[in-house]
């Protein structure tokens, strides 16, 4: 029998990291989450996944000190407030790789990204049944238009190339 499991954006949120210079991370009770997955017999069957993000939302936990201005430079959020992502494809590889395709959108640029899926496992709290997953991926900043002069903004360290995006999404019944 295959159950169909609907995101809990209260559980669930994204982390947003690039070397040496920010570390951000934004809980989902203050951003957007739809989507559902399909288990049967344990192993997902489909998925689609959709998130937006408000990046200039003052109340966003941030773990490194002045990663909240470079973050509003960086992604020039009072022009480019949202990063979204909507899921196009998922790819089941085997019981443990899986592998979800979709647009993802910064500064209004909207590129087709790849990120890993993981099943984390099924948990129960408070009478309710939950799914856990990761979502991870590196995408080039550049493609995104996400240049400035990292060099002098990060204390003489030059910023990574690659954005990595975390998600911790957790699904109900």
């Amino acid at each position: 029998m295959t159950t169909t499991w609907t995101i809990d954006s209260n559980q669930s949120d994204v982390l947003i990291k690039i070397r040496h210079s920010i570390i951000a991370y934004l809980e989902g009770t203050i951003n957007k989450f739809n989507g559902y997955v399909n288990i049967q017999d344990n192993e997902i069957e489909d998925a689609a996944i959709e998130f937006s993000l408000d990046v200039n939302n003052k109340n966003s936990k941030l773990e490194q000190i002045d990663s909240h201005l470079r973050l509003h430079d960086f992604l020039d959020v009072n022009a480019y407030p949202i990063i979204s992502f909507k899921s196009t494809s998922f790819q089941k590889v085997t019981k443990n790789i899986n592998f979800l395709k979709g647009n993802l959108t910064i500064k209004n640029i909207t590129k087709v990204v790849e990120l890993d899926a993981e099943f984390l496992g099924y948990n129960a709290y408070d009478g309710d049944q939950k799914a856990a997953f990761e979502i991870t991926g590196a995408i080039n900043r550049k493609d995104f238009g996400l240049d400035y002069n990292s060099y002098t903004q990060s204390g003489g360290l030059a910023m990574g190339q690659d954005i990595k995006l975390i998600a911790n999404l957790e699904f109900k019944v």
